[in-house]
């Protein structure tokens, strides 16, 4: 699969165009992960993007406290990670390879030069964003309503 394509598959990545989906997939590596290592670390500043190209991930989280709580289990296709993008804080929490596992790369310093050269792709982004935040407020607003 084409770099330009499993971007392309990505909601984040979804309204723009195939030329700038091929731009940001030139600044996407490949990197292979063994069964067993950590990919991400939970509190470490966080520095790029993940789409699995094949193989699967498991995230947890600690949340500061003694006891890890397993996220979700990932696997071909599937994303973690994207909020590098945007903001580069640290990590929400630890994504370790389940089985040898294949992944595409997108770092922040190459994702943020290219906003810099063609700003109108953050526009694009804008709304998926939005969406975003709104489905989470509707969740925070249903939890507190059932407290």
């Amino acid at each position: 699969m084409a770099h330009e394509d499993a971007l392309a598959a990505v909601s984040l990545f979804s309204r723009l165009s195939r030329k700038d989906l091929a731009r940001l997939g030139r600044a996407v590596v490949d990197r292979k992960y063994k069964k067993g290592d950590t990919i991400m670390t939970e509190g470490e500043q966080a520095v790029a993007f993940f789409i699995i190209a094949s193989g699967r991930v498991d995230v947890s989280q600690a949340a500061g406290s003694k006891k890890t709580q397993k996220l979700a289990e990932l696997g071909a296709g599937e994303t973690f990670g994207e909020m590098a993008l945007l903001d580069g804080g640290p990590r929400s929490a630890t994504a370790k390879a389940l089985e040898d596992t294949n992944c595409l790369v997108l770092s922040r310093w190459d994702f943020v030069a290219e906003l810099r050269t063609s700003p109108h792709i953050a526009v694009e982004m804008l709304p998926i964003l939005s969406r975003r935040l709104r489905a989470v407020e509707a969740q925070l607003a249903q939890l507190a309503a059932t407290h």
